[in-house]
């Protein structure tokens, strides 16, 4: 997963996977997403994207799966 944030614009980018986009679907007025042929999510586009999408504070974490004895 890629996300790349353009300051000029404050729009952010999520590239999921790196398939080709088949169609670009508008889920609201700032948020647009691109699936492939199949329907699978594989980027999504993010309009005004510190207020629509709290990019201001942007954190990862990996949460393992422990199994209990």
């Amino acid at each position: 997963m890629k996300v790349k944030y353009f300051e000029d614009t404050d729009t952010a980018y999520v590239e999921l996977l790196d398939k080709p986009v088949f169609e670009t679907r508008e889920i609201s007025e700032n948020i647009l997403i691109d699936v492939d042929d199949k329907g699978n999510l594989v980027s999504m586009t993010i309009e005004h994207a510190k207020e629509n999408a709290g990019l201001w504070e942007f954190s990862y974490q990996e949460i393992t799966h422990r199994e209990t004895a």
